[in-house]
């Protein structure tokens, strides 16, 4: 059956990484950037600007002369595609919050697998009514409800806590980090392939039929999990769905007095990581934006080789981390997947030509080294019984991320066209400074306490 159903095949953790996850990725891979450009074309038409239209042709091909009103137009059109973004993801992920805290403690007690449903079956429903409002030629404004409606039943971030989840149910905590970087690497992998086939099928036949794929491939994912999956946690029982105890799950991983140590680590790691994601989903939203404008002027086919270039740096970054573990410790690795990040955005920054730009993304080829790092670290501090409860609290992280992203993000884009396009991204990589220090401190501090422990030791030994 597709992607190894069979017992003879890969392990079967491997098998959820080749499997749900890389169907929900395809999913959202396709959907992210052509939703983007349906709403240039829409919005833009509404506005009677055409610089970007259903044949691919460059994002600002009527707005690179010197009529200064067609400019002012072009600007007006990628300031209402940003606040329509803007609005979708926080409808989504706002109610993703409350949903993914709930459906994930849940799965310590029932199990992963209806938890890995429920999200594919809701990015369905949301693909389904984007289709509505192309076929129909409805008022944008549904792509809203078609985002509520996902996050209602914990979206693509509630199906990342699950799957990473069952990678810690069925890892030693040595060999945790590198498993959690081969799933973060199936996400650039799907992701690339979608974003590529994305662009090109786009542009040869539009919007409808690509997002078929994108409906047809969160079934699948809903249908894998289903049929092919064996549940990871040993000892499952009845629970009730809809009760507080999950929430005071998620509410007990930072506040147990017992576990002082742990609970600042869980604490600043997850400050880090919020940072760092919120980077990520901030700059890559307007990736397509950036493109689209002056003086790059992007067409469709372009966005998808871009947007390909920038899954590529999970493939990159797993290789990196697999290299670079020989001789380092993991913490140092993701400080150097930091430098790599914060150098791509500076040069994407200034990027005027196509050449530059795609230096920018290669600059990236390390910059997803961080993530699976501090996921793995903050798996080990906690039991194999609370890991659903772990990884709904970083799904609820990174759905506060997307809210703060496209807050600040989508908000500060348009603010910064009149003076510097590229602000934005030179803003994120100044902010990436910040999980640098936290990160290059944790080390430090820990290592200075195994010091002390160790002279004490050495101390007690001598005195007796």
């Amino acid at each position: 059956m597709f992607l190894g159903c069979s017992e003879r095949g890969l392990p079967e953790a491997e098998r959820v990484q080749a499997g749900a996850v890389i169907l929900a990725t395809v999913a959202l891979g396709l959907q992210g950037p052509l939703a983007t450009q349906y709403l240039w074309d829409r919005l833009g038409a509404d506005l009677g600007y055409s610089g970007h239209n259903g044949t691919g042709t460059s994002g600002c091909a009527n707005g690179t002369g010197t009529n200064g009103s067609t400019d002012a137009l072009r600007q007006e059109v990628e300031a209402l595609v940003s606040h329509w973004n803007l609005y979708i993801n926080l409808g989504g992920f706002f109610v993703g919050l409350f949903s993914v805290t709930l459906f994930g403690p849940w799965s310590d007690s029932v199990g992963r697998r209806p938890v890995l449903v429920l999200p594919a079956v809701g990015m369905a429903m949301q693909a389904a009514i984007y289709l509505l409002v192309m076929y129909l030629r409805l008022h944008v404004g549904y792509f809203l409800l078609g985002r509520v409606l996902s996050g209602l039943t914990g979206d693509y971030n509630l199906i990342l806590a699950s799957c990473f989840a069952y990678a810690a149910d069925t890892s030693d905590t040595r060999a945790r980090t590198f498993r959690v970087a081969v799933l973060e690497a199936c996400l650039g992998v799907a992701g690339m392939l979608a974003s590529i086939g994305g662009g090109q099928w786009r542009k040869a036949q539009g919007y409808i039929n690509p997002f078929w794929l994108v409906f047809a491939a969160s079934l699948a994912a809903a249908l894998y999990a289903v049929f092919c999956l064996q549940e990871s946690v040993k000892e499952r029982k009845p629970a009730k769905l809809f009760t507080l105890s999950h929430y005071m799950a998620v509410y007990r991983l930072y506040t147990t007095p017992e576990r002082r140590s742990s609970r600042q680590k869980l604490a600043l790691y997850s400050t880090a990581f919020f940072l760092i994601v919120t980077v990520h989903f901030g700059t890559r939203d307007l990736y397509v934006l950036y493109e689209l404008g002056s003086p790059l002027c992007w067409a469709s086919d372009l966005i998808g080789y871009g947007s390909a270039a920038s899954y590529l740096a999970y493939l990159s970054s797993l290789a990196g981390l697999r290299a670079l573990q020989l001789c380092l410790e993991d913490t140092w690795v993701a400080e150097m997947g930091l430098i790599s990040n914060i150098s791509g955005l500076i040069v994407i920054s200034v990027a005027t030509t196509t050449p530059l730009m795609f230096t920018g993304y290669g600059m990236l080829f390390l910059s997803m080294a961080a993530t699976p790092v501090i996921r793995a670290k903050l798996s080990k501090l906690v039991n194999e019984t609370e890991q659903g409860a772990l990884f709904a609290s970083v799904a609820c992280v990174e759905g506060l991320c997307s809210l703060v992203a496209a807050g600040v993000f989508n908000s500060l884009y348009p603010a910064s066209l009149h003076f510097m396009r590229g602000f934005p991204f030179l803003f994120g990589a100044l902010i990436l400074l910040i999980p640098a220090a936290i990160i290059g401190l944790i080390e430090v501090w820990g290592s200075k306490l195994e010091y002390r422990h160790f002279s004490h030791s050495s101390v007690s030994l001598a005195n007796s």
